[in-house]
């Protein structure tokens, strides 16, 4: 089970973003997961709460996006979205392609932090864009 060693890098790499803001807590991580990216998403859930547990980012919210599998077919000129990954041919004419643009994704895409002031009781929301 590789996806506990992927989330401990994100919790990682989310834990190192979110120290720039010396006591904000962290809401929500967003992840792109391409459909190639050889993960099981139930994984990656189940583990966020064993590699979150006993952090700063413990409590906060795991939500993954999974990406389809686009490719390029030359003679058509035009990208396509793959109904699976059983077969690389083009949905339009049925030549075979190898050209993926979309599909291997596997990034952090965003994170959502609550910013709260030592006088503030309401605090402010930020989301991050990470850059990928």
């Amino acid at each position: 089970m590789h996806e506990l060693s992927i989330v401990s890098s994100v919790v990682d790499s989310v834990t190192e973003s979110a120290a720039a803001y010396p006591g904000a807590r962290v809401l929500e991580v967003r992840l792109r997961v391409g459909a190639l990216a050889s993960v099981v998403v139930d994984s990656l859930e189940f583990c966020w709460g064993i590699a979150t547990e006993g952090t700063e980012i413990e409590g906060a919210k795991l939500v993954v996006k999974t990406v389809p599998v686009v490719v390029w077919c030359e003679p058509c000129g035009k990208a396509s979205e793959l109904d699976g990954v059983q077969s690389f041919r083009c949905p339009l004419c049925g030549e075979l392609t190898m050209d993926v643009r979309q599909g291997r994704e596997l990034e952090i895409e965003s994170i959502e932090i609550d910013e709260a002031g030592e006088n503030e009781t309401a605090g402010r929301r930020d989301k991050a864009e990470v850059p990928g």
